[in-house]
């Protein structure tokens, strides 16, 4: 019965073939106009408006898959991406803490020739701690006595002043910041020989007020201040002359003595690398210091009065 049933199929498939080819044949051999192309032409009427409201109901399904199937490779293309993104940014920061230490180094070098301090022995340090306290901005350096570094021994960075030594150890020591509300440095304009005392500017620890300038001072905006190379006090630190340590922003004329805000040069928030200018025992910069530490206040002499000082004692 089995082997009946499959003859019987394979008898109706052979003639399906054969029909098939025989309609083909007849279909390509008669005129655009004949019976087969007209009943196609009938089918196809009948058919299209069906395929059409087939496709047009279907529509929405195929663009939901179709939105399913985008999605995924759009989070897949995203994962890849944002991976891709976290490993340029390691390494762009990565290359840029290289590079800012580089710009560090190199600053403080051309500093060094612009300024002329071969008198001191420039110590390099690393900035190894950061005061969150904005009234007493302190920075902790990984160099201390046994590297030479001293007291009131100023410190600086490629872009200028930073502060000044106020605790040391060792190993290590505590640099005071120019913003630091105990600290005060004798500064002039750039562009004259008008001197005053650099302080933090009460209410706005990080900008700086060139104070007690003389009343005729004529400050222009964007004029550099320096230091003036002479100390107010005995326990001012003897910076040399020069050094940048910010930019005039505005002029105050409300008292006899002209004042000036000053915008730091100096990155203070973002210190990595510093340079400890220091002074072994019998240099120049040394014998001035001590110099200057002995005169009483007020009568402290700048770097050039203290030279001439030092030539007559020696003389003497």
């Amino acid at each position: 019965m089995y082997d009946k049933t499959v003859r019987r199929r394979r008898v109706v498939l052979a003639l399906l073939v054969v029909l098939s080819l025989i309609l083909l044949t007849a279909y390509f051999g008669e005129a655009s106009s004949g019976r087969l192309h007209s009943v196609q032409r009938g089918f196809l009427t009948v058919i299209s408006p069906i395929q059409d409201g087939a496709n047009k109901a279907l529509k929405p399904v195929r663009d939901l898959f179709g939105w399913f199937g985008d999605t995924l490779h759009a989070k897949s293309q995203r994962d890849q991406l944002l991976k891709q993104n976290d490993k340029l940014r390691h390494e762009q920061v990565a290359d840029q803490a290289e590079k800012r230490s580089y710009h560090e180094l190199l600053g403080m070098s051309h500093l060094d020739n612009q300024l002329s301090v071969a008198n001191y022995r420039p110590v390099i340090a690393t900035v190894v701690d950061k005061s969150p306290n904005i009234w007493y901005a302190t920075v902790t350096i990984d160099k201390g006595e046994s590297a030479g570094v001293r007291v009131n021994d100023p410190v600086i960075n490629g872009e200028g002043l930073v502060g000044k030594v106020t605790q040391v150890i060792s190993d290590g020591a505590q640099v005071s910041l120019i913003t630091d509300s105990t600290m005060g440095v004798s500064a002039r304009l750039g562009s004259t020989n008008a001197t005053g005392i650099v302080q933090p500017k009460v209410g706005d620890p990080n900008d700086l007020l060139l104070q007690y300038l003389p009343g005729d001072t004529q400050p222009n905006p964007n004029e550099y201040v320096v230091t003036s190379g002479t100390v107010s006090s005995p326990d001012d630190s003897l910076y040399p002359p020069g050094i940048p340590i910010g930019q005039v922003t505005s002029v105050n004329e409300e008292s006899a003595y002209k004042s000036v805000n000053v915008h730091p040069l100096a990155n203070l928030h973002n210190l990595d690398v510093v340079q400890v200018l220091t002074a072994a025992s019998g240099t120049l910069p040394s014998n001035l210091s001590h110099l200057a530490a002995r005169l009483p206040a007020g009568q402290s002499a700048g770097v050039a009065s203290g030279e001439r000082l030092a030539s007559t004692g020696a003389e003497g």
